[in-house]
């Protein structure tokens, strides 16, 4: 198997965007725990549902892994 012939392991805009939406939450969350701030703690667990539902659309669009706007499938 080439490296071309590999998928690319989430590496595209769909995913980083959704992975970092999602890293910031849990840092958001994890503070907030720390300092008791309760509310702040279930609204990053909803920031991480958000970064989810961000990266589905935006696969949806085709910026996912071989997605017709993605970087690779230009290349």
């Amino acid at each position: 198997m080439s490296v071309e012939d590999e998928g690319g392991h989430g590496n595209s805009p769909a995913a980083w965007t959704a992975v970092i939406i999602m890293l910031v939450a849990f840092a958001i969350g994890t503070s907030a725990f720390f300092f008791e701030v309760y509310w702040l703690v279930w609204a990053s667990a909803g920031l991480v549902l958000v970064g989810l539902i961000v990266g589905a659309v935006l696969k949806k669009l085709g910026y996912g892994v071989g997605g017709e706007r993605s970087a690779k499938a230009h290349s």
